[in-house]
């Protein structure tokens, strides 16, 4: 069984329970990740996002497994508890992917509803497999198919940006699909995080917050910057503001 990302921060929000920060190692520097991830999770960082990209689903190729199994010995925390590894998996096909990062050492996997042929199946294939699961919804993706499996998932992830890239801009339009989200978290009353990945910035986290959010993904706005315990402590600043 794989670290509990129930435990701690990662617990899903309650009232005043505290907010996720996953980096994105997408935007780390890959000739060091080693010591990024080391660094960002020294810097306060509470998950680990993994963007999982096929060339397919997405037009772009990321990274795999071996990454996650290599990365997974040195995800803790100054007190040598585990930082949990959240992945978002941006391909099709979705289960043999699913059971590949489950082994690698994955916590928690997130997959998009139009690249799984049966969404249930797959959401059955990852919670055997010993992790939490998410659905990932892209920016003109409906959450209809929420109707039908929201009591068996533990994440919901609201694409702020078309996938497949970093650096993007936050589409305003996510505020809507955000808020739409977490009316269908408070009348399914089951503890469901509510993340979003995509153009989050210390400047608009606040209002992504507002809007329901409860974790969020930055990539560029974190390991593009020289001091990411400063950068950090802004996000967490934003956030905690009246």
């Amino acid at each position: 069984m794989n670290a509990n990302v129930n435990a701690n921060p990662m617990t899903p929000r309650q009232p005043h329970a505290p907010y996720v920060i996953a980096p994105s190692i997408l935007s780390a520097d890959f000739t060091r990740l080693g010591q990024e991830v080391k660094d960002v999770i020294d810097a306060g960082a509470q998950w680990i996002h993994f963007d999982v990209m096929d060339n397919h689903y997405v037009p772009n190729l990321s990274f795999g497994p071996m990454i996650c199994q290599a990365l997974k010995p040195i995800a803790k925390n100054a007190a040598q508890e585990p930082i949990p590894i959240d992945v978002h998996l941006m391909v099709t096909p979705v289960d043999p992917l699913a059971q590949a990062f489950a082994k690698a050492g994955a916590d928690l996997i997130s997959f998009h509803p139009d690249a799984s042929a049966h969404v249930h199946r797959s959401i059955q294939v990852i919670k055997s497999a010993g992790c939490q699961v998410g659905l990932a919804f892209n920016p003109a993706e409906p959450l209809s198919v929420l109707d039908w499996v929201i009591e068996e998932i533990d994440l919901i992830l609201i694409m702020s940006v078309n996938p497949g890239f970093g650096g993007q801009s936050f589409i305003p339009s996510a505020f809507k699909k955000i808020q739409e989200a977490r009316q269908r978290i408070q009348a399914c009353g089951k503890n469901i995080r509510l993340e979003v990945d995509g153009g989050i910035k210390p400047e608009n986290v606040r209002a992504v917050a507002d809007a329901g959010a409860d974790t969020f993904v930055a990539g560029s706005a974190i390991f593009g910057q020289a001091n990411y315990k400063q950068i950090l402590q802004a996000f967490e600043k934003n956030l905690n503001q009246a």
